[in-house]
C-alpha cells in the first residue's frame, strides 16, 4: 500500500535535488545562521522578557532550531506538534489554530500576532491562516499562549494568543533563498499526483548600524486537497416512507451544494408525503482546486541611537485557495495588508497599524451551485415538474423508489452539465453578480485601524523600585477601529444608508509583578479594561503566582477572567443564502425579528409530525397541524451580548539532569458564558390566527433568518496537558506531549452553543537528531487524536480517530550556508479528514532547499 507513493515521492526528491537550478553567486559573509537564540526567554506571557521556566501562565515556544529540524512543511505546520495545539485544515493553503476547546473554521477566539501586531482580516474578525505572516526564511521563534489571554491583548484572545517572532535586520543580514518542492494526491482518487512548489528569498542589509531594511517574498502554487464528503446528513427526511440510504430523495449530502434545508420541500405525492431536495452540484465542480498564493514584507529601520529606533513594516498577500466559514467559499484575488509603524525605547513602545482587506474575485460555492440549479428551472417549477412526473411515473407501474430516481432524471433535463462550457460560462457570470439570491459574489472592503502603547515605568521613572522593592509596573492603552465598505450584500449600514460603518473599541491595561521570600515567589496582576461602541466597559482581571523553591523547579497558579465582543460579521452580518437571511445581533440590525419568529428546529420537529401523522395514521393535513401545534416554541432569545470566560490554571515546569530533561504540565478548568452562536428562526408571513399553522407547515410560507445571538447554556471544560523534552547522548533528542481536553456542562443544554470542536486527547511523539554526522540529521513525529464530535452550520458528525507519521532527513553544511531537506507528512498517506466538512488529506512528500549567500 506504501511503496507506491513512496516510490513517487523519491523520484520527486531525486529530480528536485539533481536538477534545481542554483544561481552561482560569489559568497558573501552572511550570519543569519548564526544569530543567537535566546531559546529560554519568552514574552508574550507578560509583556516583557522572563525565562519560561517562571512564566505566569502555561506557554508553548518554538524555537529556531524545533522550526529547523520540524519534518512539517514550515514553521506554521509545526505549530500542530506543540502541547494543547489543535489545528484543522479547510484547505492546503489555510490552517486553523486552536487551544482547550469551542473552535471552528473560522476561530475569532484566538489571536495571531507577528511581532506583536494582530494580522487578522477586518471582516471576518480572525487571521487567515499565515497569509499575512512571515515565511521560513525570516522568523526567529513562535510564542503560544494556550487559554485566554484577554487580560494583557484584549477581547478576542480567550482561547489563546500566537506571537510570530521575526529576525531583526540588524542582527541577521544576508541574502538567503529557499526552493520547497513536493507531491501530494498520491493514490488520491479524486485527482492524479499533482507538484507543489514554494520559492521564498529573503534579502537584509543595515548601514553603519543605523539603518536596516528587510525584504522578503514567497510565492506558493500546487493543487489542494479534494472536500468531497458524500454522507446524507438528513437521513431520515423520508424514514416513514422506507425511503432511505440511496433512496433517500431528501438527501442533503456534505460536500453536494443547492441540497441543504432551503431547497428542499415536502410533496404531496400519491396521497403520502415526502421531502425532496433539488440535485445540486458537487464542491469540486463548482470551484477550482488550484492553489496560488504570494506573500512578502517590506521592512526599513532606523536607529536614532542605542535606545532608540523607529521601524516601518508593510506586508501584503494576494490569496488563492478555499476557505471555509458557514460555507465554503473559493478566495480569488483576496488581498490584505498590513502598514505598521513601531517606535521604541528601553521602556517605551507605540504601534499604530491598518489591516486592509479586499476579497477581490472570490465567492460562495453553495450560492454558485443553487443559482446554477436556478438557472435553467426555478425551484418552483422543478418541484411542480417531479411531482407530475412522478405521479405519472407511479400511475404507469413503477415502484415509488425507482420512480423517485427516474422521475429526477426527467425533472434535471436541460439542467447544466458539471464541467461543461456552459457551465463554466455561468460560473464566470454569477462569480460577478453580488446577490446571493440570483449570483455568488463575495464582494468584501474592510480597513482595521489599530493604535496603542506600552510604558514600563520601572525602566523608566521608578528605577529604584525595581530594585529596592522587586516590582515591576507595566501599562498600555490601545484604540481600534473598523471601517467597511457596504456592499449590499454582504454589509449594509443599517444607520446611514450607503455611508461607511464603523465599529470601535478602546482599551488599557495595567500590569505588576512583585518578587517575594527571595526571589522564590512571583506574583503577576494584570488588569485590563475595555469599551465597545454597543457595550458597557468590560473588566477582565488576571493573578498569577510563580512559586520556585529552586530555580529548576517552579509551580504556577493563575486565575482569570475574559470577555469577547463580537466581531463584524457577528455583530453586522446582512446576507441572503439560501432562502436564509443571516442577520447580525446587534439590535440594530435584528430589532423585530427575535421578537415575531418561531423557533426552526420546533418548526421542523412540527411538520415531520404532520408527515407521520398524514402517511402512517391516515390523518388530514388540518388535522395533523392541529394535534401537533404544542411542538411550536416562539423565539426565546434575544440581541448578542459579549462571551465571558471565567478559568483558573495551574502547573510545574522544571529542568533537570543539567538541563537534559524538561518536564511541563498544566491543567486548567475554564467557565464560559453567553457563548455566541446562530439561532435559526422564522416569521411566517401570514400570522393571523386561522393562517399560521398552514404558514409554518409550509417552509415556502415563511421568512426564515439565522441569528447571531448567545446560548443559555453555561458550559464548562477541563482539560491538561504534559510534555516531556529528553536531550540524550550524542545530540539525540526524544520528547513527546501529551494534551486532554474534555466538556462538561453543568447547566441546560440548549445545543445553540458553538460546538466544543475539540478531541478528548491528543498526543505527540518525536525523536531525532540535528548532527548525526557533521552534515547529517533527522527527525521523526507520530501525531495521533481521538475521534469527536464536529458540529458547524455547514455539517454535523463524528470525525474519526486519525494518526500521522512525519518525518525528516537533512543535509546541511553551516560553514556554506546550505541544507537539502527531504521530508513526508502523513508518511504512509492514510487520507483522513479534520472536520467534517472539509478536504481529505493525504500524504505531502517534499524537499526543502536552503542557500544563504
Amino acid at each position: 500500500m506504501i511503496v507506491k507513493p513512496l516510490l513517487t515521492a523519491i523520484s520527486v526528491w531525486a529530480a528536485l535535488v539533481f536538477c534545481s537550478p542554483v544561481a552561482a553567486q560569489q559568497k558573501k559573509p552572511a550570519d543569519s545562521t548564526k544569530v543567537q537564540e535566546l531559546e529560554g526567554i519568552v514574552v508574550s506571557a507578560t509583556r516583557y522578557n522572563e525565562k519560561i521556566l517562571q512564566a505566569p501562565v502555561s506557554i508553548e515556544k518554538l524555537t529556531g532550531a524545533d522550526i529547523r529540524n520540524t519534518a512539517q512543511l514550515s514553521f506554521f505546520d509545526a505549530i500542530e506538534n506543540l502541547k494543547s495545539v489543535q489545528m484543522i485544515t479547510p484547505s492546503l493553503g489555510f490552517k486553523v489554530i486552536n487551544t482547550r476547546g469551542f473552535t471552528n473554521t473560522t476561530n475569532v477566539r484566538f489571536v495571531q500576532m507577528v511581532d506583536g501586531n494582530d494580522i487578522q482580516a477586518p471582516h471576518i474578525g480572525a487571521p487567515m491562516a499565515n497569509a499575512l505572516g512571515p515565511g521560513d526564511l525570516d522568523i526567529t521563534s513562535v510564542e503560544l499562549v494556550p487559554g485566554s489571554a484577554s487580560a494583557l491583548y484584549g477581547m478576542n484572545a480567550i482561547n489563546g494568543t500566537a506571537n510570530f517572532i521575526t529576525k531583526d535586520p540588524f542582527q541577521s543580514q544576508g541574502l538567503s533563498f529557499s526552493q520547497k518542492t513536493g507531491v501530494n494526491h498520491v493514490g488520491d482518487r479524486e485527482h492524479a499526483a499533482t507538484i507543489y512548489t514554494e520559492s521564498s528569498l529573503r534579502w537584509v542589509k543595515a548601514f553603519h548600524d543605523k539603518f536596516a531594511f528587510k525584504i522578503n517574498f514567497t510565492y506558493t502554487n500546487g493543487t489542494d486537497w479534494y472536500a468531497d464528503n458524500r454522507t446524507d446528513l438528513n437521513p431520515n427526511a423520508n424514514i416513514s416512507t422506507g425511503l432511505t440510504g440511496a433512496d433517500n430523495p431528501g438527501a442533503d449530502r456534505v460536500n453536494i451544494y443547492a441540497d441543504e434545508s432551503g431547497n428542499r420541500r415536502t410533496l404531496m405525492l400519491g396521497g403520502k408525503q415526502y421531502v425532496v431536495s433539488r440535485t445540486g452540484y458537487a464542491e469540486k465542480d463548482m470551484a477550482s482546486y488550484n492553489l496560488q498564493n504570494f506573500r512578502g514584507d517590506v521592512t526599513l529601520a532606523y536607529k536614532f541611537n542605542k535606545n532608540l529606533t523607529l521601524s516601518y513594516t508593510f506586508r501584503a498577500a494576494n490569496t488563492n485557495t478555499i476557505y471555509q466559514r458557514t460555507n465554503r467559499f473559493r478566495l480569488d484575488d483576496y488581498l490584505t495588508t498590513q502598514h505598521s509603524l513601531l517606535v521604541k525605547t528601553r521602556s517605551l513602545q507605540v504601534r499604530a497599524y491598518v489591516n486592509t482587506e479586499n476579497t477581490g474575485n472570490s465567492y460562495n460555492i453553495r450560492s454558485m451551485a443553487e443559482n446554477i440549479d436556478r438557472s435553467f428551472k426555478s425551484d418552483n417549477n422543478w418541484f411542480s415538474d417531479f411531482t407530475k412526473q412522478f405521479n405519472n411515473a407511479v400511475n404507469g407501474g413503477q415502484t415509488v423508489a425507482g420512480a423517485m430516481h427516474s422521475v429526477r432524471a426527467i425533472a434535471d433535463s436541460g439542467r447544466p452539465v458539471a464541467n461543461s462550457q456552459a457551465t463554466s460560462a455561468l460560473i464566470a457570470k454569477l462569480r460577478d453578480i453580488n446577490n446571493w439570491d440570483i449570483g455568488a459574489a463575495l464582494r468584501v472592503k474592510a480597513n482595521m485601524y489599530h493604535a496603542e502603547m506600552q510604558h514600563s515605568l520601572t525602566d523608566d521613572i521608578l528605577t529604584g523600585v525595581k530594585k529596592d522593592w522587586k516590582l515591576t509596573i507595566l501599562y498600555g492603552l490601545d484604540y481600534r477601529r473598523y471601517v467597511v465598505v457596504p456592499d449590499g450584500n454582504y454589509f449594509i449600514n443599517p444607520v446611514k444608508d450607503g455611508k461607511d460603518l464603523i465599529y470601535w473599541k478602546f482599551g488599557g491595561f495595567i500590569e505588576a509583578t512583585k518578587l517575594l521570600l527571595n526571589d522564590k515567589l512571583k506574583i503577576n496582576a494584570v488588569l485590563r479594561i475595555d469599551k465597545n461602541q454597543y457595550y458597557s466597559a468590560k473588566l477582565n482581571p488576571r493573578i498569577a503566582f510563580v512559586y520556585s523553591p529552586v530555580p529548576q523547579h517552579n509551580f504556577r497558579l493563575a486565575f482569570q477572567q475574559g470577555y469577547r465582543f463580537p466581531s463584524l460579521f457577528e455583530a453586522f452580518s446582512n446576507i441572503n443564502s439560501g432562502g436564509v437571511k443571516r442577520v447580525g445581533g446587534l439590535p440594530v440590525m435584528s430589532h423585530g425579528i427575535f421578537e415575531n419568529s418561531y423557533l426552526r428546529a420546533s418548526i421542523d420537529a412540527f411538520q415531520a409530525a404532520n408527515t407521520k401523522d398524514v402517511n402512517n395514521n391516515g390523518l388530514t393535513t388540518a388535522q395533523a397541524m392541529e394535534k401537533n401545534q404544542g411542538l411550536l416554541k416562539k423565539n426565546t432569545y434575544t440581541y448578542l451580548q459579549p462571551e465571558e470566560i471565567k478559568g483558573i490554571e495551574g502547573g510545574y515546569r522544571t529542568s533537570l539532569l543539567d538541563d537534559r530533561l524538561a518536564i511541563d504540565v498544566d491543567f486548567y478548568y475554564n467557565v464560559y458564558k453567553n457563548l455566541m452562536a446562530q439561532v435559526e428562526a422564522n416569521i411566517p408571513r401570514n400570522s393571523s390566527p386561522d393562517s399560521l399553522l398552514y404558514s409554518l407547515n409550509n417552509r415556502q410560507s415563511q421568512d426564515r433568518y439565522r441569528l447571531w445571538t448567545n446560548s443559555k447554556t453555561v458550559s464548562h471544560n477541563y482539560g491538561s496537558t504534559l510534555g516531556i523534552t529528553w536531550k540524550l547522548p550524542k545530540k539525540y533528542r526524544a520528547g513527546g506531549n501529551v494534551t486532554m481536553s474534555k466538556l462538561a456542562r453543568k447547566s441546560q443544554n440548549d445545543g445553540l452553543e458553538d460546538g466544543f470542536n475539540t478531541p478528548a486527547w491528543m498526543y505527540n511523539v518525536n525523536f531525532g537528531n540535528a548532527a548525526i554526522t557533521k552534515h547529517f540529521g533527522f527527525q521523526v513525529n507520530y501525531r495521533w487524536q481521538s475521534s469527536y464530535l464536529w458540529q458547524s452550520s455547514l455539517a454535523t458528525g463524528t470525525v474519526s480517530a486519525y494518526g500521522t507519521v512525519d518525518a525528516q532527513v537533512q543535509y546541511h553544511n553551516l560553514k556554506d550556508n546550505f541544507s537539502v531537506k527531504l521530508g513526508a507528512t502523513n508518511l504512509f498517506n492514510h487520507y483522513y479528514y479534520s472536520f467534517i466538512g472539509g478536504p481529505s488529506i493525504g500524504g505531502f512528500y517534499y524537499t526543502t532547499i536552503t542557500i544563504a549567500l
